[in-house]
């Protein structure tokens, strides 16, 4: 029995001691800036893996001891031994469709973890079938059109760097020195270089999510009430470029500069006041509304509004109101027969200037002066979603 425990134990030292000699792909050591929420799946799914390992050992030599006090010599024990340890089960060994279902149901972290366990899986666990799940469960509510074209000219761009960094002529310099002193070493540095960059794919799906896991990659999304919730900006909504932080669960947001004012930076916003912008559009275009004959008294909507022409656009929350000859009375409103359109944004007091607006139905473009800013396009919402997020984030006290 203690021959079998001390073959056994000098297979899983021997066998861990092979796998410190191969190392980790390089996407691999990003795994250490997830965040905590993120990387608890995957410890999870090895503590298990490593305890039901643990105790399928134990069962296996206790069997096998049984066996040999009972029946067989120290030459059939050793025989019995490789026979069972050759016609183990590996998880390669499964059908096509069984190793697809485990894979499916794992986390990304565990995902990460298979595709370094060796090539065959690697090919698997890497597939944008995968990924693409986890896209759209984390990040699909903030990642728009506008997220993506950034992603594939940031690729593009690296691509195009890492292409001109090979093609580098002789070394120069002081590379040059040492590349006579050691020519391999200058070559390794270029083959390690490449091996690299091809360990997985830029324009996968697995490498887009490790970029904003990670928040190396900067992309384009909307900000509900910009600047911690500023006065100025309570129920609006503005572009910004964003970078998660993984060790805390929220972003960095950068605002593009406003006429004189410089760049501004926001630190530690949370999902909740984050979405991906409506239309993929720049944020100093005017939205062409198309709901202006069906907007109705009651009507939630989001509008355009600007300070001046050199700012870009932000979206902020209103509805729309009855006219002044109008009672309220729903029975005998007639408010959308009107060329005229009443816009309210009670997050104001009765008697602020920002309190009410007015349009023209049918000749709306944008309207406003240099004392009241620009009001551009409207989009009616109609989604209950976005509804109850502005009517979370209303303010807690009137603004003046």
């Amino acid at each position: 029995m203690l021959l079998y425990l001390f073959i056994s134990c000098f297979s899983i030292i021997f066998f861990i001691k092979s796998l410190t000699l191969k190392p980790p792909p390089p996407w691999a050591t990003e795994m250490r800036l997830l965040s905590p929420w993120f990387r608890k799946d995957v410890s999870f799914f090895l503590s298990s893996r490593l305890i039901k390992n643990i105790l399928g050992l134990a069962y296996f030599t206790t069997v096998v001891s049984k066996m040999s006090l009972k029946k067989m010599s120290f030459t059939s024990k050793v025989d019995n031994f490789e026979e069972v340890e050759e016609s183990a089960m590996s998880i390669l060994d499964l059908p096509d469709l069984v190793l697809e279902c485990i894979l499916e149901r794992l986390p990304p972290a565990a995902l990460c973890s298979m595709a370094g366990v060796c090539s065959s899986l690697r090919s698997r666990c890497i597939s944008d079938h995968f990924w693409e799940k986890h896209m759209k469960k984390k990040w699909g509510r903030i990642i728009g059109p506008a997220a993506y074209r950034e992603w594939q000219w940031h690729i593009a761009l690296r691509t195009r760097k890492d292409s001109s960094h090979l093609k580098q002529g002789k070394p120069k310099g002081l590379m040059r020195v040492l590349s006579i002193v050691r020519p391999s070493w200058w070559i390794k540095s270029k083959v390690d270089d490449s091996s690299k960059q091809c360990s997985l794919p830029d324009d996968s799906i697995m490498s887009w999510f490790l970029a904003l896991e990670t928040g190396r990659f900067w992309f384009p999304a909307q900000v509900y009430n910009r600047e911690n919730g500023h006065v100025g900006f309570m129920l609006s909504c503005y572009d910004a470029e964003l970078s998660y932080d993984p060790r805390i669960d929220t972003f960095k947001a950068r605002y593009p500069p406003h006429g004189r004012r410089a760049v501004a930076t926001e630190r530690d916003v949370p999902w909740e006041r984050l979405r991906a912008p409506p239309f993929d559009t720049s944020p100093h275009d005017l939205h062409i509304s198309d709901c202006l004959n069906e907007l109705r008294p009651g009507d939630n909507i989001e509008i355009q509004w600007r300070r001046n022409k050199e700012f870009p656009y932000g979206w902020w929350y209103g509805v729309v109101g009855h006219l002044e000859s109008c009672d309220g009375n729903d029975n005998y409103c007639r408010c959308h027969n009107s060329d005229t359109v009443v816009l309210e944004f009670n997050q104001y007091t009765a008697g602020s200037r920002w309190r009410h607006a007015t349009i023209n139905r049918k000749e709306h473009r944008e309207e406003g002066n240099e004392a009241d800013g620009f009001y551009g396009g409207i989009r009616k919402l109609c989604n209950e979603e976005e509804i109850s997020t502005w009517k979370r984030l209303w303010p807690s006290e009137i603004l003046e």
